[in-house]
């Protein structure tokens, strides 16, 4: 089975990121800094650096703002898909779905955050993976017992096919990071208007279609002060990337 490349992505930035006040009552909370750069930012280096070419970003809350931010860069290709009323984690990515064609491609919270491990770039790792004869979604998984800086949920456990099951306890083994890579048949039937990514996510499960992979170094969920307070420390501690080495979008902070 050869490796495919995915050189189109998709980006959740649409959120108020309510939890993350009093630094989102002045920016989108993608364009928040954590190591002297949006956190959208590093997710588009990382795009970048793996080759990905055309990235989708759906806005909302501060939406030009955020726009003027991104209109900065030189590369991804970017287009942005306005939503006038929020249409949720689902909704909000089928609305602009005719940008991905009909391939797999990469998607992401606007808030997502990881370092990669010893096995290497986790897109890579992903695309390495992925079999579209079996899969419809595929999702980068962290375990549990390795989230020390941020809080962790059992989102999900792993049989022994590589498939996983959905804990509705929360128990699981694993957290989900919202790192994806989708087929854009997953949208087949699926409802207008708003409504959650999960219902897709439980429907790939339910074909047998749901897939995950092991992330072997750290992931980050920054959803309040605190969680970004502790990973600037850990980052500044231990000189831990979470961009390129050489990204092609200079760090700088974000834009008022």
């Amino acid at each position: 089975m050869s490796t495919p490349h995915i050189d189109r992505a998709f980006i959740l930035a649409a959120g108020m990121g309510k939890r993350l006040r009093p630094h989102t009552d002045t920016m989108p909370k993608p364009m928040v800094p954590v190591a002297g750069k949006a956190m959208i930012d590093h997710t588009l280096d990382r795009l970048v650096a793996y080759g990905v070419h055309d990235v989708t970003v759906n806005l909302h809350y501060r939406a030009t703002q955020l726009e003027q931010h991104l209109g900065q860069r030189h590369a991804p290709r970017l287009t942005f898909s306005f939503e006038q009323t929020l249409l949720d984690t689902g909704g909000g990515m089928n609305k602009a779905l005719y940008t991905m064609g009909n391939q797999p491609f990469f998607a992401f919270s606007g808030d997502t955050l990881w370092e990669d491990g010893v096995s290497g770039d986790a897109l890579t790792r992903m695309a390495s993976l992925w079999d579209d004869s079996k899969m419809d979604l595929l999702l980068l998984l962290q375990p549990v017992t390795s989230m020390t800086l941020t809080g962790g949920v059992g989102d999900y456990d792993f049989l022994p096919n590589g498939q996983i099951v959905r804990s509705t306890a929360q128990t699981g083994t694993h957290m989900w990071t919202s790192v994806r890579i989708v087929h854009p048949r997953l949208f087949d039937n699926a409802p207008s208007g708003p409504f959650s990514f999960l219902q897709l996510m439980d429907k790939a499960q339910a074909n047998g279609r749901l897939f995950g992979l092991e992330h072997d170094g750290a992931w980050h969920h920054i959803s309040t002060p605190a969680d970004l307070a502790s990973v600037e420390a850990h980052l500044a501690a231990t000189g831990g990337s979470i961009s390129p080495t050489n990204p092609v979008y200079p760090p700088a902070h974000p834009t008022a």
